[in-house]
């Protein structure tokens, strides 16, 4: 008798177990899984803060510096003064 309760004990423990670490809720595949995407997500967060602090800092250039905005508007827009003739010139490669 005794030999059958200390297997069924082993039994029922290392059932638990392999329940707890492989398909419970919270199980180690789950929390490892978890635990990717929040470093992926932190990754991409200070990409983004990294991205966000060079569009400000070109918003202040441009803010500040009215010949580069007038040189983009000129090359990237087209644009040009009221009493200006623009000349498009193609060059044959």
């Amino acid at each position: 008798m005794r030999w059958k309760r200390s297997w069924t004990l082993i039994l029922l423990i290392s059932f638990i177990g392999i329940w707890f670490l492989f398909f419970d809720t919270y199980s180690l595949l789950t929390r490892f899984s978890l635990e990717m995407q929040k470093r992926d997500l932190i990754e991409r967060t200070i990409e983004y803060q990294e991205k966000t602090a060079e569009l400000n800092e070109k918003i202040e250039e441009l803010q500040n510096n009215p010949e580069l905005l007038e040189k983009i508007a000129r090359e990237e827009y087209g644009m040009r003064k009221p009493d200006e003739t623009v000349y498009i010139i193609q060059r044959e490669d």
